[in-house]
């Protein structure tokens, strides 16, 4: 069974101020936070006429047609039938949540941004996606994950969006259909979905070298995600910020989650996409409604505003390049919280319309070319998702500052205006016309603008290959061995070989090891190249730790039945649960086990779960005798995936009996429940993975 949802306390509820829609001077309606409410407790229809049935369609008999005279029949089908509205061409599938940004107070010097400011406390709805796949495709396929924060300022909506990748495949925004179509489904069946092992995505990306670094994080573990929780966000771009003095600087935004960064192994991505493909989105959800809200850090890497627009011959305005940490601190600014669910997926996480443009006084965008065709390409394609110009009425969409815009009518206009002068000047405004702000006003910063009329990229940007090179050098042993098996597999999916070919002299300019491996794997020859040499690893691109961090959010499993140790299991439950953590039960069968008068409830079978939706997992003394297949594939999948096994007691034989090694790294043995034990247990979990088990892993 599913767990129980929990209704949410007065403690964790969000405490960002709900969303009150500002209309432009029209006459309000009366439910302006949720839209218009369902307030009837009898049914009606659409214009509030009751109905005594809604069963059975208006006939002429019993066995007669149907009568046109069946206004709600026709109501009730005409409104079913365009119910559906176009999924995004990008980024369709998605989830989302509600939460509250806290600023630390220490950007004020950098940017006059109110949000920004000390003690500023504002709400945000963030939307998590995958880019290719449409909207019912899984969670857990390779893939880009966008990463779209509304922030509701007092001055105007704010959207930072970005991806969990710091890096893009092309650097002008002109190119943007051309990567999407080559990585996209063929077009002649519409298959793979949600995936990029095809030949159109890798004859693209062979032949424009620009993306090689961006494939360098996508065939990483980056592409595969443990969970949103665990996933670092980047704004991609390179900002401008402008402080109360008119003084501006240069901004990379960061996302540093409060969890650390982790990802899944590529079998747990493939297991998952066929037996929960709602994996991110559940794992949300789920940790939501169990009061552990995801938490992540703001962070600024601030640069000068020099006038070529470079830091460290890196040049800012490229957006296949980072600036490595090393060189530029990402100093923290915030904290960003989520901890409520939407109430309605349409309403909310579907309509949210997200958009570049939408900036705040302090915050500018730069000349980056990707950057300046986003700002015409977000507004656009909601005119024709949403219907028309008024999406900003949408109550999710709308700004909590008050709106006076002058912009009237079109589809789906909600708001009724007051006024015969939407215009300026004018002299017949009176008290509903707006004027020009004297304070406050978004006012761009001049800047020079000069140059002839050309299709072309600075000299700079013809660099592809160094900074693929700089992320490939500064992998730990088995993440690299990771990228080489992504590599291997996906252009083992692609049916051209002069394609496959073509990508290993790409991978011969960024390591000439990569290549080696990658064209053994493929049975191919290695091409030579001439990879830069001397790259400094930045270790921050490494998601390896050493540290352990917080487990809030994830979910240790149980195995037990009866006669087994209950009140170690309900010591356990209690150390886990005050860390924020979840505990799952799992036993041979539903229902409860029982020793003794003790019982407890069985969370999960052997039947209806799998690896996958543990972080860990434990078998409990006075199990000995547990014997099933299933849970021999489940310690295995486990053992494989390098997570956390634990036993305590004569729990330790039914490892054993399972095949699994109890000397390896990341098993976690104990005598009985106490806390020796549960401090290593969680510490271990909190490293997220024993990767020192790999080489004995792949060995088998």
């Amino acid at each position: 069974m599913p767990p129980k949802r929990k209704a949410a306390s007065a403690s964790r509820r969000s405490t960002a101020t709900p969303a009150v829609p500002q209309r432009s001077t029209g006459e309000q309606p009366v439910e302006v936070a949720e839209g218009r409410l369902q307030t009837s407790p009898l049914l009606t229809t659409a214009q509030g006429v009751r109905l005594p049935d809604t069963d059975h369609s208006l006939k002429a008999g019993p066995r007669g047609p149907s009568l046109m005279d069946d206004f709600h029949l026709r109501e009730k089908i005409t409104h079913f039938d365009h119910e559906r509205i176009p999924e995004r061409v990008v980024h369709a599938r998605g989830a989302a949540a509600h939460g509250t940004f806290k600023a630390y107070g220490n950007a004020g010097t950098a940017t006059k941004a109110g949000f920004l400011q000390r003690g500023r406390e504002t709400p945000v709805f963030v939307r998590f996606s995958t880019v290719l796949g449409s909207r019912g495709s899984a969670d857990t396929v390779r893939d880009v994950r966008g990463f779209a924060v509304k922030f509701y300022t007092e001055e105007g909506n704010f959207d930072l969006v970005g991806n969990n990748m710091p890096v893009f495949f092309i650097q002008d925004g002109i190119k943007f259909p051309d990567i999407i179509h080559a990585a996209k489904p063929h077009p002649d069946r519409e298959i793979p979905q949600a995936q990029s092992a095809h030949d159109t995505f890798w004859d693209f990306v062979s032949l424009h070298t620009e993306a090689t670094h961006h494939v360098m994080w996508a065939m990483s573990d980056r592409g595969i995600p443990r969970s949103y929780r665990t996933m670092e966000g980047f704004g991609v771009h390179t900002f401008r910020l402008v402080n109360g003095k008119g003084e501006t600087c240069l901004v990379k935004f960061h996302w540093k989650p409060v969890a650390g960064i982790h990802s899944l192994v590529w079998e747990e991505a493939q297991l998952a996409a066929g037996t929960d493909p709602d994996f991110h989105r559940r794992d949300l959800a789920d940790a939501i409604d169990a009061g552990a809200p995801l938490e992540f850090e703001l962070g600024l890497q601030i640069m000068p505003d020099s006038a070529d627009q470079t830091f460290e011959g890196i040049d800012l305005l490229d957006p296949t390049k980072i600036v490595p940490e090393e060189l530029c601190e990402v100093q923290l600014v915030g904290k960003l919280t989520l901890d409520r669910n939407p109430t309605n997926y349409f309403a909310e996480t579907e309509q949210v319309a997200f958009h570049t443009g939408n900036l705040v006084p302090g915050i500018e965008v730069t000349d980056d070319p990707l950057m300046q065709a986003r700002l015409f390409s977000y507004l656009d394609t909601q005119l024709t998702r949403l219907g028309g110009p008024n999406f900003t009425q949408l109550p999710i969409n709308c700004p909590h500052a008050a709106v006076n815009d002058n912009l009237r009518d079109g589809m789906h206009q909600t708001a009724v205006h007051r006024g015969v002068a939407p215009y300026l000047p004018n002299s017949l405004g009176g008290e509903d016309g707006p004027v020009p702000a004297e304070e406050g006003a978004f006012v761009h910063v001049p800047r020079e603008v000069s140059g002839p009329k050309v299709r072309e990229s600075p000299a700079s940007f013809a660099d592809h290959f160094s900074q693929a090179t700089l992320f490939w050098a500064s992998m730990s042993k088995i993440e690299r061995v990771h990228i080489i098996e992504a590599f291997t597999f996906e252009l083992g999916k692609c049916y051209e070989q002069p394609i496959r070919e073509r990508m290993l002299t790409v991978l011969a300019q960024v390591d000439t090891g990569l290549c080696e491996a990658v064209a053994k794997g493929l049975g191919l020859p290695a091409p030579k190249g001439t990879p830069a040499t001397g790259a400094t690893p930045s270790p921050a691109l490494s998601q390896i730790v050493t540290t352990p961090g917080p487990i809030a959010g994830r979910v240790i499993g149980v195995v037990a039945t009866n006669g087994s140790d209950l009140a170690g299991i309900t010591k356990l439950r209690r150390a886990v649960e005050a860390q924020g953590a979840v505990l799952r039960l799992l036993a041979p069968s539903g229902g409860t086990i029982k020793r003794r008068r003790s019982t407890q409830v069985v969370e999960r079978t052997f039947l209806t779960t799998r690896s996958i939706e543990y972080d860990a997992l434990i078998v409990a003394a006075g199990s000995p005798s547990l014997k099933d297949i299933k849970l021999t594939v489940l310690l295995g999948e486990l053992f494989r995936h390098c997570k956390v096994i634990g036993a305590w007691g004569d729990g330790e034989q039914v490892l054993t009996a399972a095949g699994i090694d109890t000397t390896a790294p990341g098993i976690v043995l104990g005598d009985a429940v106490a806390k020796p034990y549960t401090t290593d247990l969680l510490t271990a979990v909190g490293l997220h993975r024993a990767w020192d088990r790999a080489d004995l892993v792949m060995a088998q």
